[in-house]
């Protein structure tokens, strides 16, 4: 699809000084001054409308200009090829841009090796991560395994007697169970993962019997754990604000119930998470001021109603700090699939 193009851009002064001031942020340098955006914000969904990088994408929108962040916010869609198609419009027709955001997260690091991508996103300029969903590991309410320990022990002594029933190979319920079989000292490539094109066939594939044990985001297999359809053995990790919460949680927060796999013994975390990226060559000021304004944005009322009305995790890391984290993600992620024989 043709996406719509900036004919405004700011170039901002180096050595400028940060000033919230209105509803855009103001770089003041000698006499001359200079606002972010200098015009409509513009937010690519990497992905088809209806999906979670959309769905971000639009809740972005929404909090930004209802909380007079930002006054002019357009969300558009560019799908393919796990994001990376859209990755690669970010970096090939708008480096310098920055009005331009791209929402993405953990499936795309493996959607660029998986898709030997032109692009990596090394090209891009890390923003933020935002919110994750944590990984459930779940077995039938009437299977022999009442708990990880002994699901793992089997699993240990023979990998290829388990199976593992999640989504589509290489994302992120196939990376979560080579992880695992990489913390135990078990060659991943013996992994018996059955990967399925959606949430709905994997849990008709549990449900039935059909595979040993699942992997899903916990929103998805949430009320299969709440009905005792399913018994959840373990949760890939839990934000800091549930870490506190007592077994006798709220069943909204019903992963503050379900013990992780580091309390388990299996020291590894892993979370399904959604960031934001701008273009590349942007201004280290430009680059501050959208660092800012997700502080903001994060902080504010309308975001953590969002984050509660969707069940995201707030996992909020920004700036460098989300560079760093990205690099390792891209690191461990790409050397799993390679382990995997999928890259």
């Amino acid at each position: 699809m043709t996406s719509p193009r900036m004919s405004r851009r700011t170039t901002l002064a180096g050595g400028a000084a940060l000033a919230l001031g209105g509803s855009m942020l103001r770089f003041e340098s000698g006499s001359a001054q200079a606002t972010w955006p200098s015009g409509t914000l513009q937010i690519m969904a990497p992905a088809a409308p209806g999906g979670g990088w959309d769905g971000t994408a639009r809740e972005i929108q929404r909090v930004l200009t209802e909380g007079g962040l930002v006054s002019d916010v357009e969300v558009f869609n560019v799908e393919g090829a796990g994001g990376t198609i859209g990755l690669a419009e970010l970096v090939s027709e708008h480096a310098g841009d920055e009005n331009m955001l791209m929402v993405m997260g953990l499936v795309m690091i493996g959607a660029i090796g998986l898709n030997e991508a032109p692009v990596g996103l090394d090209a891009v300029t890390p923003i933020a991560r935002l919110t994750g969903e944590f990984e459930v590991i779940v077995v039938p309410a009437d299977s022999p395994y009442q708990t990880l320990e002994a699901l793992l022990a089997d699993f240990q002594a023979d990998p290829t007697a388990i199976s593992w029933g999640g989504g589509s190979a290489g994302g992120t319920d196939h990376l979560l169970i080579a992880l695992i079989a990489q913390a135990l000292g078990v060659d991943p490539t013996l992994v018996n993962y059955v990967p399925f094109s959606g949430g709905g066939e994997a849990l008709a594939s549990v449900m039935g019997g059909q595979t040993t044990a699942g992997v899903s985001g916990l929103g998805e297999w949430a009320g299969q754990i709440e009905a005792g359809e399913l018994r959840a053995l373990a949760i890939s990790g839990r934000a800091a604000a549930a870490a506190d919460a007592t077994p006798e949680a709220e069943p909204a927060d019903l992963g503050s119930s379900i013990p992780t796999l580091q309390e388990q013994g299996v020291d590894l975390e892993l979370a399904n998470w959604r960031g934001v990226v701008a273009a590349p060559g942007i201004s280290d000021e430009a680059k501050a001021a959208i660092v800012s304004t997700f502080d903001a944005m994060v902080a504010s009322e309308g975001w953590q109603a969002t984050l509660a009305q969707y069940g995201w995790t707030d996992l909020y890391l920004a700036g460098d700090e989300f560079a760093a984290y990205l690099t390792e993600q891209i690191e461990t992620i790409n050397a799993t699939l390679t382990e995997l024989g999928l890259i």
